[in-house]
Formats: structure tokens, sequence, C-alpha cells
């Protein structure tokens, strides 16, 4: 059996997940997903993390009690199976509670306050409230919701058996009756308006809860006989709807908005100055913006002049956003950012082990390994970055694109050095550098093997090899920068001669080849790809050596091997990090946490850490771990 891989860090932030950022009322930590992982980050140190692993796929919410004891967190799973919900005891940091009722996904949790109850609402394929018994785990009683979906939930602040739901067209609160135990709702009386409900808050006292609103408006309704009292903000409605909402302990409320803006509105009741019989609408009394939609908002500590709040975004940034109510203004910190999307892959700089790159859509950024700190961030809007390189030297990120050009970019200052346009007919996916930093080799979309000159102010074509059928995955050159080899989607390998831009062997197999490595002494390739097989090659005569299987039901995406031969780590479609040893081909650790394809891997030059990368957006940081080798035991 394989042990497991300990993670050591992470990068990310699952920031499309509603309310998914979490400020625990220690006063220390942040809690927030990231694929199917719970972190918690120490607010002040990045690299203080601890993780809680249980789920088997995406979490797609959170819900934290009020003294921040338990946390309850939901996932989504596969079409026709149940979708767990868990609840972990954040002292012991241990898994209490495996419930599983709702199919599909679970679309909201909410935890009552005095802690006995946890309310969760079913997904779209499901749509039903169920209470649960905190201590026991069972569920006690539950009920189909409205026939339109219904998108959150919220216990009462003061009272453990009344809750509100709301969704699509539909706003209701609830009652637990214990006696014939039943939940029974009252549909709220909002006239002739019609609104799709994002977010509830409701005030400290109970009198009301503010409801945001896809339309961009906020509904203020009074609790006591669920009747429609306000509206706001003031001043026209939010754009790309209302997403968030949090209330200010002075009885405001901060609104986050699908654009990006985030305000302070004031919901006391004030009579209109022109009809004192109305109520004048929600005024806001502060405003700024921030990058991506407002997906949580999360009241942090108050001070006497300042109120804090931890805000997440759709762009998977979160920010620290002060309010000072005698002054009416909102300032906004950046405290951590990642990836929003896939990433394609990731390099590291020539035995330097402190930074390394990672690429995606529209962005490339430069990570200080230790600190989890993004370092430079290189924004190039609408196109798709595919592949990454540092040249041999370290003067430049290479980096190829999906509108066919080859840019490089200046490692410190993030600064365009240069741009091969039409580099390739279609993407460029695969780059490589020799080792003194005088060519490039590029691999494309249509099967081009491109080998570039460096001068000082220009970039020439030397070779164009055309043998290819198949976009090139992989490319990777010997030391001696004699020879080059490139993996593609036909089902072949070919080792070139860099000498004279010939073929010199080719590796034929029924896959589409993904990434193919050496072995450090250069004897051996390491090939992997859709056939879920791991396959050992002779680099001179391209004979296969051995095959393993990679994978039990998943192609393989990504190699590494370390810089002594011992170990290949491989990630794939199976979502699991494995560390192989090189020449006995057993697996001997297996790292879970992600929650998407594995598609990019690396080993650290100097053999300290593991960072692999997923279409989730994560990047995550594992410790390496030496292959115990029969010889060892």
């Amino acid at each position: 059996m394989a042990e497991p891989l300990v993670l050591n860090s992470v990068i990310g932030f699952g920031g499309q997940i509603d309310n998914g950022l979490i400020v625990h009322p220690d006063g220390r930590t942040l809690i927030y997903p990231l694929g199917s992982t719970i972190v918690l980050r120490d607010r002040t140190d990045p690299r203080s993390q601890e993780f809680l692993q249980g789920h088997s796929d995406k979490v797609s919410c959170l819900a934290l009690s009020r003294s921040g004891k338990y946390l309850a967190t939901g996932q989504i799973t596969y079409m026709g199976f149940t979708a767990d919900i868990i609840i972990w005891d954040l002292e012991s940091k241990q898994l209490l509670h495996r419930m599983a009722l709702h199919k599909v996904k679970v679309q909201a949790l909410d935890f009552s306050c005095d802690e006995r109850y946890l309310a969760s609402l079913g997904g779209q394929d499901d749509n039903a409230l169920v209470l649960w018994d905190v201590q026991t785990g069972n569920a006690i009683c539950g009920s189909p919701t409205a026939t339109n979906f219904t998108t959150c939930v919220k216990f009462f602040n003061n009272s453990n058996d009344k809750l509100v739901t709301a969704g699509n067209f539909n706003l209701n609160v609830w009652t637990y009756d214990g006696v014939n135990n039943k939940l029974r709702p009252q549909d709220a009386s909002l006239g002739t308006l019609k609104r799709v409900f994002k977010t509830i808050s409701i005030d400290s006292s109970d009198q009301h809860v503010n409801c945001g609103t896809t339309t961009g408006d906020v509904l203020q309704i009074a609790l006591e006989r669920v009747l429609f009292k306000n509206t706001g903000p003031a001043k026209g409605n939010v754009q790309m709807g209302i997403t968030a909402s949090c209330e200010a302990p002075t009885g405001d409320l901060l609104v986050g908005g699908g654009d990006g803006s985030l305000q302070v509105l004031r919901t006391a009741p004030e009579p209109s100055s022109t009809n004192p019989k109305l109520l004048r609408k929600m005024p806001a009394l502060a405003a700024t913006k921030l990058e991506g939609a407002v997906t949580s908002i999360s009241l942090a500590d108050v001070s006497s002049r300042s109120i804090n709040f931890y805000v997440g975004t759709a762009m998977c940034n979160i920010y620290k956003v002060t309010y000072e109510p005698a002054t009416g203004r909102l300032k906004e910190e950046l405290i951590q950012t990642a990836h929003a999307d896939k990433i394609n892959g990731l390099a590291f700089p020539y035995e330097y082990s402190e930074v390394f790159a990672t690429c995606g859509v529209g962005f490339i950024r430069l990570w200080h390994l230790t600190t989890c700190r993004e370092l430079l961030r290189i924004a190039v809007p609408n196109l798709e970055c595919h592949c990454i390189a540092f040249t041999t030297d370290g003067s430049a990120i290479l980096s190829g694109w999906s509108d066919g050009r080859i840019r490089a970019f200046g490692p410190q200052s993030g600064k365009i050095i240069f741009t091969i346009n039409d580099a390739h007919q279609k993407a460029v996916t695969a780059i490589a550098s020799t080792s003194d930093s005088s060519k490039i080799i590029s691999g494309g979309e249509e099967g081009m093997v491109r080998v570039w000159r460096l001068g000082r102010t220009s970039q020439t074509l030397e070779a164009s090899m055309k043998d290819h059928k198949g976009s090139v995955n992989c490319i990777r050159v010997k030391t001696a920068d004699d020879e080059c080899v490139s993996a593609s989607s036909d089902g072949s390998c070919i080792i070139w001669d860099l000498h004279t831009y010939k073929r010199r062997t080719s590796l034929f197999s029924n896959t589409f080849f993904k990434s193919v490595v050496y072995h450090p002494d250069e004897s051996q390739l390491v090939t992997t790809g859709t056939d879920r097989k791991i396959t050992y090659w002779d680099a001179y005569d391209g004979n296969a050596i051995r095959i393993i299987d990679g994978s039990d039901g998943d192609e393989v995406n990504a190699l590494a091997v370390d810089r002594d031969g011992e170990a290949i780590v491989s990630g794939g479609g199976d979502k699991l990090v494995k560390l192989w040893g090189y020449d006995e081909g057993h697996c001997y650790f297996v790292g879970v946490a992600h929650s998407g394809a594995v598609s990019g891997i690396g080993v650290t030059p100097d053999k300290q850490r593991i960072v692999s990368v997923g279409t989730e957006g994560g990047i995550f940081i594992w410790d390496y771990q030496r292959p115990q080798t029969q010889v060892d035991i």
C-alpha cells in the first residue's frame, strides 16, 4: 500500500464558492476551500496552514458555528449520487459526522444560534431543506423547498427553530414544529415584485432580513409578519447583481456586487423627506471597487474607530477591507491572490528552488515557494498561455500562447523582452530552452517543431521540423544541446538531432503522448499519456524497456524526475499525485488534494518539495519523500 504524501502548503482560494471565505472567532484563522480541501490559514502568516481532507470532490459550501467549534462543509458529486456533508470539530481538527441525503450537490449550510441544529439545502437536482442534529449527525426532518430553485439558507440570530430560505422567485420563513417534527413555511409577501435572491442577511435583533438580488437591489423584509418593507440602494441598482452581504456591528449592511463594487448601506428605517408616510430608500454611506465579483464577506474584528472585514472575490483574491464609520471611508488591502482558472503548466529556474512560475488563461505568475506569495504577475488579456519555461541562464521567462506567438518576459520586471509573431500557425503548446540559452525549441498545435536562434536584437528561425501529425505536448532538450525529444498527440515521440535537424529515433505507442522526461544520465526516456501507462524507453535505439500502470482509470498528464533519478512523480485525470521509485517502478506515496485533473508537476532542484498544479486553479506544495527501496529496507 502506498503511503500518503504530506501536503506542506497550498496557494489558491475557491473564490467562485458563495460565502466560501470565513473568519474564525479566535481572531487568527481564515477558513476557505480549495478544491476538495479545506484550508485553515493564519491571518498574518500565509505559510501557517492546516488542512481538513475528507471530501471526494469539490467543496461547494461552508458554514461555521457561532462559537467557532464546528465547521460544516458540503460537496458536489456525480449525477445520481448523494453528496456528503461533513461536520468537523475545529478544536481537534477531526471529522465528527459524515451525512449524506442530498443528491448531486449541497447548495448551502447554516448552524442554529445554539449550535444544536444544522440546516442544509440541496442543489438544483435535489431542492430539499433538511434539519440535522449536530451532536448525533442524524437527520431530524426535511421538506421540499419550492418549485423554483432555492440558493441560500440562514437561521435567526436569537431563535433556533426559525430560519429563512431564498432563491429563484421564492422567499420563505420556516418554523420547526418540534411536537410534530415538521418544518412549516411562510411565504413572504412581496406584492408585484419578482426577484431572484442570491444572498440573505438577518439583523442581530431578528427584526428584518435584507435580501440581495440579481437585479442589483436589496429588499428589506420585516420578519414578524414576513412583509416587504424597504429597498435600496437609493442611487440605482448594483451592476451585475448583489452577490454577497454582511451586517456590520453598527447595523449597516455591507453589500458586494457582481461588478466588484462594495458598498455600505444604511438599513435603519428613515421617513422620506418628500412623503413622511413612506420610508427613505437605503442610502450608500461608503463605496469601493475590487477585482472580480464579490462572493463572500466575513466580519473580522471591531475597534473604536474602524471595522475590519475579509472579502473574497470570484477572481480568487482575498482582501482585507477596513470601514471607518466616522469618516465614511472603505479601504481595501489585497491579502492573497491566486489563479481563478485552470493552470496549464509550471516551471522552475535552472538549479534554483526558491521561485517558480505558473501559466494559465490571461496570466503568468511568479511565486515564492516558502512564503507562498505572488512576486510578479504578467497579464496578457483574452489569450491563453499553454506552456512556460525559463532560459537556463535565468534571463527570461519563455511562454507559448494561443495566438501562435512566443513571448519572453523579464523575470524581475515582468516587461516584455521580445515577441516572435506567427511562431506557429495555431497555438504554441510546448517550449524549451537549450542549456546555453542561445536557442528556443517550440512545438505547435499543428505538429511543427521549430528551432529559433536568439540574437541580441533578433530571433531567427533555424529549422522547422514537420514529422508530427498531432499537437506537440512536451519538448525536452539534452544537456549537451545535441538532441531533443518531442511528445505528440499523434502517438509518437521523436528524438531530433539538433545539428542536422533530422529525426534520430522515433517511439510509437497507441496513445496521445502528454509528457516526456529524460533520466538525469540521459540513457533513458520516460513517457506518459492517455493510455494510463508510464513507459521507460532506451534513448539510443527507442525500444520500450518497461511499462507500468500510472493510473487505474484516467490519463496521466504530467511527469517529473528528481535530479538524481531516484523517483518519478506523476499526476493526471485521477486527481492524484504519485511518487514512484525509478528503478523498481513501484508507487510509494500518493497525494490527495486536487479536485481537478493535475496539469503540471515538478520536483524542486534541491529535492525538498514537489509542486503540482491543476485545472481547478490550485497550486499544491508537497514534502518530497525519498522512495524506500528494497536495499534501504
